[in-house]
């Protein structure tokens, strides 16, 4: 297990200090992430020239890691001020202002079905088809934006991520480098996803609500800086609107359908929601403004992109440092790790699993920080490959509890990078609900936090 940590991995755990400093303190960390950027590139090479342009290469690799999810938030974005304007909107949230009458039953309505959706199709599409229409019946009911987005995150990308029962993409992962059958990580991890679950969205709904009485939390999401919501304009008939706000979610619904038939998950899943949300845009924009329909397409357009590149504008940076600290160093920077090295982030998280002594209680607390540390790239799924093989490392060393500590480490790792914690991973919710996903990230810190640390006592009983 032993692996060389050089100059380099220190530089980046000072700068990953740096930046939470920064943002506990609400300050912008674009500035650190790109001087982080250039030490590190400027250590690793020495070649001054090329270590600025390290800078623009690594905002390239960020920006290609990130399209996928700038396109589909854009194009929702888009489809949803469609919407808006037209007046269906006001239709189709029309059935479920019955079911959410209070702050109370939009979080926990939003996030059940949330989760519910993501444990079969994973948390992007998830988001893209709940938060355009159930995000203005939440705010109706008193639930302030920053509680939708906080519902789908912790709901979605937390436990039906990190679970992931129906997929099991995450458990065959850790489970294949623990070198023991998928099926039991699942039943390892299910007492321990019930209690991050439980642990978890109660403090963040008791946080939530205390906010709201205090008056502390604007009730519609101004990320964009436009307190304004758009009015709708008498563009279309009632019977028409009637129609597309039948069509709409009947579309939505045969995605979903397709998504099952053709086994369509993750990106492809998204992919054909995106598409999907395109054609209706096409297809409201002609109905509703006629000859003008060419032109109001671009419009809407333009505006949606304009909002996603508003929103990852200040995600780019800090999402290009991040990447460093896996494989993305190779492509920006080039071989200047030791030969042994499975990337900066995973070196570090095997140096502490290599220097801490094998108990009980010591193994779990490991597997907790290896795997948090490991979901610091933003990806969740990275990692989750190192903490199979270390769980399986500790649960030979102790003889018992190799997936228990292997569903723990998979927990850690994608509850912080898949994602709650790391910015770019919840922007999805957090541009749907058009709140700061910074904003998002303070607010999902200590909720998390805590249902990490009762998850891991939990975990040190179970083994």
């Amino acid at each position: 297990m032993g692996i060389e940590l050089t100059a380099l991995h220190w530089i980046y755990v000072a700068f990953i200090v740096l930046i939470i400093i920064f943002m506990v303190k609400r300050l912008d960390t674009s500035l650190i992430s790109i001087v982080g950027i250039f030490v590190i590139a400027f250590v690793a090479t020495g070649d001054f020239i090329s270590s600025i342009s390290g800078v623009f290469n690594s905002f390239i690799y960020a920006i290609t890691e990130l399209l996928s999810t700038i396109l589909i938030i854009s194009i929702i974005v888009a489809m949803s001020r469609v919407l808006t304007k037209t007046g269906i909107n006001e239709v189709m949230i029309a059935p479920f202002t019955k079911i959410i009458k209070n702050p109370t039953l939009g979080f926990w309505t939003i996030g059940i079905l949330m989760m519910v959706i993501s444990w079969f199709f994973w948390p992007s599409p998830a988001v893209a088809l709940l938060g355009a229409v159930l995000l203005p019946v939440a705010i109706r009911a008193g639930l302030p934006a920053l509680g939708v987005a906080m519902a789908m995150n912790l709901f979605g990308h937390g436990i039906a991520l990190s679970s992931d029962f129906i997929i099991q993409g995450a458990p065959k992962l850790t489970a294949d480098a623990a070198g023991i059958p998928v099926g039991d990580v699942i039943t390892a991890s299910i007492p321990l996803v019930i209690t991050m679950g439980v642990v978890t969205t109660a403090v963040a709904f008791y946080l939530l609500k205390r906010d709201m009485k205090r008056g502390t939390i604007p009730l519609v999401g101004t990320y964009d800086n436009s307190t304004e919501q758009e009015k709708p304009d008498d563009l279309l008939s009632m019977r028409q609107k009637k129609f597309f706000a039948l069509l709409i979610p009947v579309a939505f619904l045969l995605d979903v359908v397709a998504m099952s038939v053709f086994n369509l998950q993750g990106g492809d899943a998204t992919a054909l929601v995106g598409g999907t949300s395109v054609f209706i845009l096409l297809l409201l924009c002609v109905v509703a403004y006629r000859k003008k329909g060419l032109d109001q397409t671009t419009d809407y357009f333009i505006k949606g992109f304009q909002f996603g590149f508003k929103v990852f504008g200040p995600v780019i940076p800090i999402a290009a440092f991040f990447y460093l600290g896996d494989a993305g160093f190779l492509t920006i920077i080039g071989e200047h790790l030791p030969e042994s090295s499975h990337g900066i982030v995973n070196d570090l998280g095997m140096g502490l699993a290599a220097i801490v002594p094998l108990t009980t209680e010591i193994a779990a607390v490991t597997l907790t920080g290896v795997g948090a540390i490991t979901g610091l790239d933003g990806s969740g799924f990275s990692g989750i490959s190192l903490v199979g093989s270390i769980g399986s490392l500790f649960g030979t060393a102790i003889g018992e509890g190799t997936a228990t500590l292997t569903a723990l480490g998979q927990i850690a790792a994608i509850w912080v990078g898949g994602g709650t914690l790391v910015p770019w991973a919840l922007i999805p919710a957090a541009a749907i609900c058009n709140v700061s996903p910074f904003e998002l990230a303070r607010r999902n810190l200590v909720p998390v936090v805590v249902g990490l640390i009762v998850t891991t006592i939990v975990a040190m009983f179970i083994i």
